[in-house]
């Protein structure tokens, strides 16, 4: 669980129940979990899951967003199961665009399922050709007779195969460009929408490619207006890419805790590690680093839940600080619990490969550089 005391300026008494109620799932019955084995064995453990974290009523936060809430609970989850946090992600990034722009009906359908785990969500905007630059998509969604048909292909996307409902990205006027991408809810079960396979990680995760062949789907099932897709999909991204340092400061703790056992309990040349200075040197810069990248994590969601219009520059700091920090306190565990520590079945091992993708996803840390640095110019020159 964070250390509350630390950022106690950024939260309430609710969220402090909140996070102790999520620290008691997650020690009870996510630590516990079986690391899986295999794609398969992790995709079966994803839909378990999902039904556990919503009968304890996990996703509370997720709609209506409070973000502080969301950090917290990924936070206590990603250092208990890094597949667990995996789920909790995708069920608020696969449902917030739907909250903010989707029709009455539609989120009368998808919402309450989210909530209780009976809905699995996935968010499809990555393509082959299109990643950090979403202008580029491919994917196609052309109006019909009041419906739209929609061809295309997605990589790389979480809970491909297993998701309930995919909120899908395409473009409605390709002259346009980014100003031309709308946002669609396409449900598993439509036609013309195929799992092409499972795209295997180091550390579990379901993860894949799905495509589009004449895919109809209503009106309904656009969210929003044509051409308001990118800014949904910036602006949900937006939002949750504090989680996303979140879970990063989740990693980065348990692999400290370990660290520090392993150090305190391990005897070398008559002594234990952690009597080593070169060891403290490296547990004091991780509780430092942690506590830093916490600080700017909980900051950044306080000004979101206060209602700052932007929070572009504070979600950037966030991510870019929090995963990188998270890299090296885990890169430095390992080192410090030594050849045990590159064993497939250890902690340390199974963290080193979850953490990686962070630095990746909602938006690369060489983005968030540019992010910060034309904030830092665009604030000067308009002073």
């Amino acid at each position: 669980m964070p250390d509350l005391e630390a950022i106690q300026a950024f939260i309430t008494p609710k969220h402090v129940a909140f996070a102790k109620r999520v620290a008691d799932v997650a020690q009870s019955q996510l630590r516990t979990l079986p690391h899986p084995s295999s794609d398969d064995d992790g995709r079966r453990q994803a839909r378990d899951v999902l039904g556990l974290m919503g009968k304890a009523k996990l996703f509370e936060p997720v709609d209506p967003l409070d973000l502080t809430g969301c950090c917290l609970a990924r936070e206590t989850i990603a250092a208990a199961s890094t597949l667990a946090d995996d789920v909790f992600a995708l069920q608020a990034l696969g449902s917030r665009p739907i909250a903010l722009a989707g029709g009455d009906a539609i989120r009368r359908k998808l919402l309450p399922g989210v909530a209780s785990g009976r809905l699995m969500a996935a968010f499809a905007m990555t393509e082959p050709e299109a990643g950090s630059d979403v202008a580029a998509i491919q994917t196609r969604a052309t109006a019909d007779n009041g419906d739209y048909v929609i061809n295309g292909e997605k990589t790389l996307i979480s809970n491909a195969g297993i998701a309930d409902f995919y909120t899908v990205f395409a473009s409605t006027d390709p002259e346009r460009g980014s100003r031309g991408l709308s946002a669609f809810v396409v449900e598993k079960d439509n036609p013309g929408l195929e799992f092409v396979g499972p795209q295997v990680l180091s550390a579990p995760h379901p993860l894949g490619t799905m495509r589009f062949t004449d895919c109809r789907v209503p009106a309904s099932a656009r969210l929003g207006d044509e051409g308001q897709g990118f800014k949904l999909g910036m602006t949900t991204l937006d939002s949750l890419r504090t989680t996303v340092a979140a879970a990063a400061c989740g990693m980065a703790e348990r692999a400290l805790d370990e660290a520090l056992s392993y150090a305190m309990e391990r005897q070398q040349f008559g002594q234990a590690l952690a009597d080593f200075q070169l060891i403290q040197q490296k547990l004091g810069r991780s509780a430092t680093d942690l506590t830093a990248s916490r600080l700017l994590v909980y900051r950044a969601a306080h000004a979101k839940d206060s209602g700052k219009e932007r929070v572009s520059m504070e979600c950037s700091m966030a991510k870019l600080f929090a995963t990188e920090a998270a890299q090296r306190i885990i890169d430095d565990a390992v080192q410090i619990v030594g050849g045990r520590g590159v064993l497939a079945d250890h902690i340390v091992d199974q963290l080193y490969r979850a953490i990686r993708p962070l630095r990746i996803y909602e938006g690369t840390s060489e983005v968030q550089h540019i992010v910060i640095a034309r904030m830092l110019v665009k604030a000067q020159t308009t002073r």
